[in-house]
C-alpha cells in the first residue's frame, strides 16, 4: 500500500495512506545498511510502500522507498561525512529570516538557496519580524530586498504582530508542497498558527541570555493545508552546511554567476585571482554583489573536497 511520510522521528514514522488515514509505520531492516552517507534513510515527503504488522493495523512497516524528485539536505551536525535529508519531493521553499532577535547572516541565506539551487526548488526568502524593525534593520532589508530580487528570488516582508505581508505567504503556499525553513526563533511556527490556527504549532520566545532561538519543532513534520496545500515545518537550523556540492560546482548555483561563467579566460576559473575572470569582472561594475562575491568565497573555503 502507498503512503507519504508525514512526520519522522529518526526511529518511528508517521504516515499517511490515499484513503486519508494516518498510521505509525517503522522501517524495516533492509534500510539500515552500512555506507548509506545519509542519517536518515527516509524522510518527510517520501512516498513509501508500507505493510500491516497484523489484522487490526496497529502499526506499519515501510518495505519499500520510491525515488525522489528532490531533497533539501544539511551536513549532519554528527558526522560531517553524512548528510541529513530535511525533506524531500517539495515544490518549492520559504526561508524565513529575521534581522534582529535573532539575526540571520546573509551567509545562511546564501547556504539554504543553495541547497535549494542544487535540485532547481525555487526558493522564497521572508523577513519576518518587521515589527521589531528599526531604521538599522529596514535599510539593511532594503539592500537585501534589492539584491536578491535582481537575481530572481521573492522577497517578503512579514510581521505577525502587524498583520503585514502574511496574505502574500498565505497566496505563496495555495496547491504547493512548501518547505518552511530558518533559525530558531524566526517566527515561522507563529506565522503559520497566525495563517492556519487548527495547526497550534509549538513555539517559544527567544532565549534573552542568547538572542538564539529556542529549539520548539524537535522533528520536521508536514501538514495539510487543504487537498492541494501542504507545509512542512523543520526544526529550527543553527548552521547549514552545504552537502554533494564540489568547490568547482559551487558558482553554478549562484543564479548571477551562472549568467557569465562561459565568458571566464579558463573553464575551470574558480573566480579568485585566475586572469580574466568574467565573475569578477562583474563583481567590479555591480552586476553581482560585492556581498554575494564575499559569500561565494566564504563558502568555498569551507566546502570539504571528497567527503561524499
Amino acid at each position: 500500500m502507498k503512503a507519504i511520510v508525514y512526520k519522522s522521528t529518526g526511529s518511528w514514522y508517521v504516515v499517511k495512506t490515499a484513503d486519508g488515514q494516518f498510521h505509525n509505520a517503522r522501517v524495516k531492516g533492509i534500510f539500515k545498511i552500512d555506507g548509506i552517507t545519509s542519517t536518515n534513510p527516509i524522510a518527510v515527503g517520501d512516498e513509501v510502500n508500507i505493510s500491516f504488522e497484523n489484522t487490526e493495523e496497529a502499526s506499519a512497516v515501510i518495505e519499500e522507498i520510491s525515488d525522489r524528485h528532490n531533497y533539501v539536505a544539511r551536513v549532519s551536525p554528527h558526522n560531517k561525512r553524512q548528510h541529513h535529508i530535511i525533506a524531500s519531493n517539495i515544490d518549492q521553499s520559504l526561508l524565513f529570516v529575521t534581522l534582529k532577535s535573532p539575526k540571520t547572516s546573509l551567509g545562511f541565506i546564501d547556504r539554504f538557496l543553495i541547497a535549494c539551487e542544487s535540485f532547481h526548488i525555487p526558493a522564497t526568502i521572508v523577513f519576518n519580524k518587521a515589527d521589531i524593525y528599526r531604521e538599522k534593520e529596514i535599510q539593511q532589508y532594503e539592500r537585501y530586498r534589492e539584491i536578491y530580487t535582481d537575481i530572481g528570488y521573492d522577497v517578503l516582508l512579514t510581521s505577525v504582530e502587524k498583520g503585514e505581508g502574511l496574505e502574500d505567504v498565505r497566496k505563496k503556499l495555495v496547491g504547493k508542497k512548501s518547505l518552511l525553513g530558518g533559525h530558531s526563533g524566526v517566527g515561522k511556527s507563529t506565522l503559520i498558527n497566525a495563517l492556519f490556527p487548527d495547526y497550534a504549532l509549538r513555539t517559544q520566545e527567544v532565549s534573552s541570555w542568547s538572542g538564539k532561538g529556542m529549539h520548539t519543532t524537535t522533528f520536521a513534520e508536514m501538514f495539510d493545508i487543504d487537498e492541494n496545500s501542504k507545509v512542512i515545518d523543520t526544526p529550527g537550523i543553527r548552521e547549514l552546511g552545504i552537502t554533494a556540492v564540489s568547490k568547482q560546482e559551487l558558482s553554478h548555483y549562484f543564479p548571477e554567476m551562472r549568467k557569465v561563467l562561459n565568458d571566464c579566460q579558463f573553464n575551470n576559473c574558480m573566480h579568485y585571482n585566475e586572469p580574466g575572470c568574467a565573475v569578477k569582472q562583474a563583481v567590479g561594475t555591480g552586476v553581482i554583489s560585492e556581498e554575494r562575491y564575499v559569500s561565494y568565497l566564504t563558502i568555498k573555503d569551507t566546502i570539504e573536497e571528497n567527503l561524499y
